[in-house]
Order: structure tokens, then C-alpha cells, then sequence
């Protein structure tokens, strides 16, 4: 199967099916073309994914097609944009017709799910690695960045911590009990928060998504802000399995990665203020203060972890 088929037959379905009416050409020309509606802004984010560094050898492609989509998607959420449309750039092995069926399949559920549609990109030859751009659009001066957070403002986050984390422990279980599957499926099919980033548009001072892990990626934010933070470990959000599996619970919810949660700062009163629905998908981990660094249970807690860096190999 030559490249040109290889798009035709599995990539060009996902462009047509559901297309966003911003998405005035996807693919067969040179570009794209997006149209940007009056009083919004382009926001745009992009994220590589390597086999043996991203994701396991052999990893099913169905959830590779989920959740190469879903990484991306994040950055869109805790930016608090209305999705669009994406562009895919895949290096591929060989042309397995298998393999391509189930990636291209679970990319389209994702798609589906998501509210994105193929734009375009690109295909070639070589070790097996994706790169995928995600578009959204945004009322203007409304997007949540990392850099709005005021001391006094509350730290919260999203749904649980620490589960991607802890599944890498069991990805080549063949039956894996009914903890561990929960701890499994926030690894192969993470939720990107869409609708509770748009849902604080007008009430967060600022966000980032946890990829990186928890410390790390808060951090960036209270940099980013020129602000300190603390965090109160006794408040932070475990599920059940994560709890009756592992010992170290709390470290892997502050340091583990892939979890693609909100981590989001937002005044007291404007977290009150907030709808009920909303409310409940956050807890309120620590407080923004002035200064600088993060604290946790009064502690810098670098020493444990900063986050995955590619070129430090952790």
C-alpha cells in the first residue's frame, strides 16, 4: 500500500466525518484553511509521541489512536477553548493494514468525542512516532493561561491523581483485576477536560494540565505567575484503587505524570460562585501566596521530583 492510499483509506474519513463549519478545507490541498469567527482567538498546541518513550512497544493501536488525541486535547481544556479541528504528522514502520484499521479507528472515536475533525498532515516512513496539533478557538482576551494567579487564590484540581502513574505497573497484565483495570483506564483513555475548562473561563485566574505530574506542572504555573503556592497533601484527591494498591498514593499523586487533569487557581469567592456541577469536579488542594516556589506540607518537595524532562531522563 502506497503513502497516498494508506491517507485515502484510513485518514480521510476522520476529516469528513462530523467536519467542524470552521474548517472551510482539510485535506487534499497544500493547507488547511480555518476560518477565526469575529471576536475569537486562535489558540494552538502541539505534542510529539515516540514509541518505547510515550507509550510501550507494541502498545494496542486502537488506544494509541485514543489517547494520541486525547494528550493533545488537554492543552486545549486547560485553556479553556472550544475545540476545532487537529493535524497529524505519523511516522510509520510499514504499512500495516491492521495496525492502521484499529489506530485509525480509536483516533475516530476520540475525534468524535472530542469535537475535532482532521485537518491534515502528514505521513512517512521511519520508527514509529506521532505528532499531533490541536486547534481550538477562544472569545477574545478570555483564554486561561498559566500566568494569572493572584496570592490568596485557591489551588484546585480535577478528578483523581496519580492513577496513569500508577498502571504503568500492570500495562502488560493479560488479566488484571478490577483495581488495577480502574488504574488502566485513566492511562489508555485519559478525559480531557473541555467542558470544565470552558466552564471556567470567566472565573479562573489561571491553569495548566498535569502531564508532567502534579508538583511539576504547578510549578510551571506558579512561575509562570510570579506567585508561591502550598499544598496540603491531606486534601488531595486518591481514588479507592489507587489507595488499596499502592503505599506510595500521595507521591505518585504529586509526582506522576499522564494524568491530564485541570490544575486551575481561582479566588475563593468565584469558586462559590460557581455552579454546583462544576464545584464538585474540583478540590481545593492548598493556596496561592506571595513569593515564590511550591510548598508542600510546608516543605519544598523538589528534592523528590520535578517533573519528566526528556534530556535529563526523568
Amino acid at each position: 500500500m502506497g503513502e497516498f492510499e494508506l491517507i485515502r483509506r484510513y485518514f480521510f474519513p476522520l476529516a469528513a466525518s462530523g467536519k467542524h463549519p470552521d474548517v472551510l478545507l482539510g485535506p487534499g490541498d497544500d493547507c488547511a484553511i480555518q476560518r477565526v469567527g469575529k471576536g475569537q482567538e486562535l489558540v494552538f498546541s502541539m505534542d510529539t509521541l515516540v514509541e518505547g518513550v510515550h507509550f510501550p512497544k507494541h502498545y494496542p493501536p486502537e488506544k494509541l489512536g485514543w489517547r494520541s488525541l486525547a494528550v493533545a486535547t488537554s492543552d486545549l481544556a486547560a485553556m479553556g477553548a472550544d475545540p476545532v479541528c487537529f493535524t497529524l504528522a505519523i511516522t510509520l514502520p510499514r504499512a500495516d493494514p491492521d495496525w492502521l484499521r484499529d489506530f485509525s479507528s480509536g483516533l475516530a472515536t476520540a475525534s468524535r468525542q472530542f469535537g475535532l475533525n482532521l485537518a491534515g498532515g502528514d505521513t512517512t516512513r521511519g520508527p514509529l512516532s506521532l505528532t499531533l496539533q490541536v486547534h481550538g478557538t477562544v472569545p477574545e482576551n478570555r483564554a486561561i493561561r498559566r500566568s494569572g494567579a493572584k496570592p490568596g487564590d485557591l489551588i484546585c484540581v480535577s478528578g483523581t491523581l496519580g492513577n496513569a502513574g500508577a498502571a504503568l505497573q500492570f500495562l502488560d497484565s493479560d488479566l488484571p483485576t478490577p483495581e488495577q483495570a480502574q488504574l488502566l483506564e485513566h492511562y489508555h483513555a485519559p478525559q480531557p477536560r473541555l467542558l470544565l475548562g470552558k466552564a471556567l473561563r470567566e472565573s479562573a485566574s489561571a491553569a495548566v494540565d498535569i502531564s508532567d505530574g502534579l508538583v511539576a506542572d504547578l510549578g510551571h504555573l506558579l512561575e509562570e505567575s510570579g506567585v508561591g503556592g502550598r499544598i496540603d497533601v491531606s486534601q488531595l484527591p486518591l481514588s479507592a484503587a489507587l489507595v488499596a494498591l499502592r503505599a506510595d498514593a500521595i507521591d505518585l499523586a504529586l509526582h506522576a505524570g499522564d494524568d491530564y487533569e485541570l490544575c486551575t487557581t481561582l479566588p475563593e469567592m468565584a469558586l462559590e460562585q460557581l455552579p454546583e456541577s462544576i464545584r464538585e469536579q474540583l478540590t481545593v488542594i492548598g493556596r496561592v501566596h506571595e513569593g515564590e516556589g511550591l510548598l508542600v506540607n510546608g516543605k519544598d518537595p523538589r528534592g523528590n521530583s520535578r517533573g519528566y524532562d526528556h534530556f535529563e531522563g526523568r
